[in-house]
């Protein structure tokens, strides 16, 4: 008796995904619950699992093809019935990469560019496959991590974020022998071997002062596809460009009186809620009191109509090896610091770790970004339908400014950042982008966050 494998559903918005990988081939036995096939999706990557022990007996969908929820991916059996044709996805997914210079050979540009059509010519050159076999793992690149010798000399397959894991703990990948499935490098080998070396170059990189040179990129002069969730990233960048009129309005906003605050709670706040008190909890705070007295910043456009929703749900904007995310504080308003710290820090980890439900990614009506945390000063973020309101927290910097004090001047050291609003303006006029502003530096520069409001 022989069982389909179908793609779940995977959200209320997801009607589709992407076959990125095949854990399996046909032929190959599974167990219960056992991942055969990673899927992709505008909102997260998966692995379905097979519903029942057996045989891989036939594969209905090759990588990189795109799938309907509820279609069958695979057949699963006794064996008997195993069609040996599609056993071997991985040759379909080389094809694009028949000529030595991708960039330049016409054959694989339009395979490469157009991803549900890279699996439908065959190819028997296996020649330089970097472009098309790096695909999953493309925006793990900034790490320089090798991916393209990994795929091509035999080694199990490496998920991106134990990838990024054994780079950060210099663990060589290709050395390592995997416990999982298949002899799958699983992130418990990599911190098993990696348990001891890393911590003495990392406490040390602050004190030298020499400069360390950057590793250059595997990627250099190859060519990939873009991810689906990529691509869902770009078309929707566009499209928000296209539909809305965008512009951003910037403050400087004196933090010391939260900086102060934070020196002086960071100890406790650890010891009583078990997490670190940064800066964003703050910022969020602030945001939410100032979208509930100026609600069109919170709004959305509807036709011809403005709908003020009557709650603050915040997308945190998460960078991932998969590209940016933005998870969702749902009800935000009323919830302390030590609350948003805490659900904002579960939210990133788990977002990073790609375990998020497709619900927790949607419903945001506002985003807070935190590009500051890479050290820039401010930018001008985009706005993503259909929000009409994204602000940018610039990098926290102490400098000498001048201080006004019962009418007399003076320069001390304070520390100082920038809060970049975009905003759509065929509904946010200037003024209402200067008030919002207004209302979030008056807040933070007060710094006068109750016993209540830090939630300790």
């Amino acid at each position: 008796m022989s069982t389909n494998v179908n793609l779940p559903a995977l959200g209320e918005s997801v009607t589709e995904g992407t076959v990125t990988r095949w854990l399996k081939k046909v032929g190959d036995s599974v167990a219960v619950d056992e991942p055969i096939v990673e899927i992709s999706t505008d909102k997260v990557d998966t692995e379905v699992p097979s519903p029942v022990a057996g045989v891989i007996e036939e594969i209905f969908v090759q990588e990189d093809e795109i799938i309907a929820v509820g279609a069958p991916l695979a057949r699963v059996g006794d064996g008997a019935g195993a069609s040996a044709a599609p056993a071997e996805p991985a040759p379909v997914a080389e094809a694009p990469a028949a000529a030595p210079e991708p960039v330049v050979t016409p054959e694989p540009v339009a395979p490469v560019m157009a991803a549900p059509v890279v699996v439908t010519p065959p190819a028997p050159p296996v020649a330089p496959v970097a472009p098309v076999v790096s695909a999953p793992v493309v925006p793990a690149a900034p790490v320089s991590v090798p991916s393209v010798p990994a795929a091509t000399s035999g080694t199990p397959y490496v998920s991106p974020i134990v990838r990024k894991l054994a780079h950060d703990r210099g663990v060589d990948i290709n050395g390592l022998a995997g416990t999982g499935i298949g002899g799958r490098i699983r992130k418990e080998d990599v911190l098993a071997a990696g348990s001891t070396p890393v911590a003495a170059p990392a406490a040390s990189a602050p004190a030298a002062a020499a400069h360390v040179p950057l590793s250059v990129s595997d990627l250099r002069g190859t060519r990939a596809p873009m991810s689906r969730l990529r691509k869902v990233i770009a078309e929707r960048a566009v499209a928000s460009m296209v539909s809305t009129a965008q512009l951003t309005t910037v403050v400087e906003v004196d933090i010391t009186a939260v900086s102060q605050l934070r020196d002086a709670i960071k100890d406790s706040f650890l010891a009583k809620t078990g997490q670190k008190l940064t800066f964003l909890p703050f910022f969020v705070r602030a945001s939410v009191e100032a979208l509930q007295a100026f609600p069109i910043i919170n709004s959305t456009v509807q036709g011809d109509d403005i709908v003020y929703p009557g709650f603050e749900n915040i997308s945190i904007a998460v960078d991932t090896e998969r590209g940016l995310l933005t998870p969702v504080v749902k009800n935000a308003a009323g919830k302390s610091i030590a609350t948003l710290s805490a659900e904002i820090a579960d939210l990133a980890a788990r977002t990073r770790d790609n375990k998020l439900t497709p619900d927790e990614l949607s419903g945001g009506t506002f985003t807070v970004t935190n590009t500051g945390s890479r050290g820039a000063l401010f930018d001008t973020p985009v706005v993503f339908l259909p929000q009409s309101a994204i602000l940018g927290l610039g990098t926290v910097v102490k400098r000498p400014v001048v201080v006004s004090s019962n009418g007399t001047d003076s320069i001390a050291i304070r520390s100082m950042v920038y809060l970049a609003l975009s905003y759509d303006h065929r509904i946010i006029d200037g003024a209402d982008a200067a008030r919002f502003l207004g209302a979030m530096k008056a807040r933070l520069e007060a710094g006068a966050f109750s016993a209540a409001d830090l939630g300790i």
